[in-house]
């Protein structure tokens, strides 16, 4: 069985009679990129804020690490790296005292090589120009990318990143993306919470989708695409004749456009279509299985659209 570094069963937070979180069930693969996605207000920070201990669960439980939460959380939580719900830092002290005093309130740290570590946290997420910049001359994006630096201070097993590329520009954003792939390919698990897709096209491997407090699917992002309803394009200049081949097969949705034909899939094999236009005489010239993108697929399961830029 695959190992997981985030596992969880029957979690739940209610608030009042409101449940924020509904008995979810997560299973994070160790050395994945997973994307915890899903519209804003879906639980997914609320969620974060529970594996992590900052608010305790109504109900269920979890693992990180292989280790039952909060009961380890002694041995767990220096291993894992958080940003969780924007940064907080000393506005009067520069970027690099800031990471300088959350360095030393590690009694794990090896003091000796705290100034090491530091700027090589700063320079990994390109703020050591700016590092000693007082934090409240900070922009945005300076504060995000200092968040992050706080959580790459000594190397961590598993890192839970809360809308990591919020407020950064489109250069930013596109180093965290690096920086995430780079830190996953040195073996770290990394869960990234976000509503925009293009974070979950480019780097994640693995995906849960959260709605209302429910995960109403998680699997990894090429069973999940396969999973869903596929369609077919076939280029011919007798469009006529093939939409006639792909309803007698079962097709659905059939429609011709020009010098071409659409039509859902459905469970049939695509080269059954093919081999059936060429027996009934139908030159194709061009033949294509299209998967719904993910825009299409995440609504099917939430019923709303999600912030596909960034």
């Amino acid at each position: 069985m695959t190992q997981l570094a985030v596992e969880s069963s029957g979690l739940s937070k209610r608030f009042g009679r409101q449940f924020a979180v509904n008995g979810i069930d997560l299973a994070v693969p160790q050395g994945s990129v997973y994307g915890f996605l899903g519209p804003n207000g879906s639980g997914k920070t609320t969620t974060i804020r529970m594996l992590l201990g900052l608010i305790q669960p109504t109900a269920g439980s979890h693992r990180l690490l292989g280790e039952g939460m909060p009961v380890a959380a002694g041995r767990v939580l220096p291993k894992v790296g958080a940003l969780v719900e924007g940064p907080a830092f000393h506005p009067y002290l520069s970027g690099r005292h800031n990471l300088a005093r959350l360095d030393a309130a590690d009694r794990w740290a090896d003091p000796r090589s705290a100034a090491r570590r530091v700027d090589a946290a700063l320079d990994r997420v390109g703020l050591l120009a700016a590092a000693t910049k007082r934090y409240r001359a900070y922009s945005l994006g300076m504060r995000q990318r200092l968040a992050l630096a706080a959580t790459l201070l000594t190397p961590r097993e598993l890192l839970i990143l809360d809308e990591p590329t919020n407020g950064l520009d489109p250069q930013g954003t596109r180093e965290v993306r690096s920086l995430i792939t780079t830190l996953a390919a040195d073996g770290a698990t990394v869960m990234l919470s976000t509503h925009l897709l293009s974070e979950v096209e480019q780097i994640c491997t693995h995906v849960g989708v959260m709605h209302q407090g429910n995960l109403v699917a998680q699997a990894s992002l090429r069973e999940l695409q396969a999973g869903s309803v596929q369609g077919v394009q076939v280029l011919t200049d007798q469009p006529e004749p093939a939409q006639r081949v792909l309803r007698e097969l079962g097709l659905t949705d059939v429609q011709i456009s020009r010098d071409q034909v659409t039509a859902t899939l459905g469970s049939l094999a695509p080269e059954k279509v093919v081999d059936a236009l060429v027996h009934a005489g139908v030159p194709v010239r061009g033949f294509t299985v299209q998967a719904p993108d993910l825009e299409e697929l995440f609504v099917s399961l939430t019923g709303k659209g999600f912030n596909i830029n960034g």
